[in-house]
């Protein structure tokens, strides 16, 4: 069993920039990949960016290349997502997820003016 707990998240500027933490615990060893989802109000859940811990490999979505970094610390689990030069359609509730079988609570991420 895997905890998840979102932080980061919070009010920015357009062009602003905010870093994500993913702290996961429990038995971190055993999952496999971890990645970022993010609803915006309005619209359903959607798949950002995510990360494959064994060799690195790494996924975004277009709407972020670019801007947005993900990243993990494999000494503990820890999944961060860098986001940089944000949009005000970069709005929304991001949730971190591992194997897409364990789940954060979300953290708000609003970008505005």
């Amino acid at each position: 069993q895997l905890q998840l707990v979102e932080s980061g998240g919070g009010l920015v500027q357009p062009g602003g920039s905010l870093r994500l933490s993913c702290a996961v615990s429990g038995f971190t060893a055993e999952y496999k990949a971890g990645g970022w989802f993010r609803q915006a109000p309005g619209k359903e859940r959607e798949a950002i960016s995510g990360i494959d811990r064994n060799d690195g490999a790494t996924y975004y979505t277009d709407s972020v290349k670019g801007r947005f970094t993900v990243s993990s610390d494999n000494t503990n689990g820890t999944i961060y997502l860098q986001m940089n030069d944000l949009k005000p359609e970069d709005t929304g509730v991001y949730t971190c997820a591992v194997d897409r079988s364990y789940w954060g609570q979300g953290t708000q991420v609003t970008v505005s003016s």
